[in-house]
């Protein structure tokens, strides 16, 4: 369900938010799912099941998830997650392209220079989900 990249600079909680965010909003987790027990998703990436706790804490803040006391927690899906997720991508890529002018790079050279490939490798990726 989930792979990690140790050699991502993030810290592994926010790779699990991230993914399990991309999940939600593809829909590949259905409203109402519910999510792997914290035990059982620790065990199965071998990591702290503290790390799990704080990645699903984090979901929760985000309005990604919600947890039903005693039986764990539940997709909470709504149109409003794709949009704010989609206003942080804006964001970023405001960033990246603010930093690219900076450095008088032109956009058709950062496209050239492996945004396309890191895209299309990140989408192969997803669909291994």
């Amino acid at each position: 369900m989930i792979m990690l990249d140790y050699k991502d600079t993030r810290p592994i909680y926010e790779q699990v938010v991230e993914k399990f965010q991309t999940l939600i909003l593809k829909g590949v987790l259905e409203p109402d799912a519910q999510l792997p027990s914290v035990r059982s998703l620790a065990f199965e990436l071998s990591i702290n099941p503290n790390t799990i706790q704080r990645a699903y804490g984090e979901l929760e803040r985000q309005g990604f998830i919600y947890t039903v006391k005693g039986r764990g927690g539940f997709v909470r899906y709504n149109e409003d997650l794709l949009e704010i997720r989609k206003e942080r991508l804006r964001e970023q890529i405001a960033e990246i392209l603010e930093e690219a002018r900076e450095l008088d790079i032109p956009i058709g050279e950062l496209l050239e220079t492996g945004a396309q490939a890191e895209y299309d490798r990140d989408k192969e990726r997803d669909k291994a989900f």
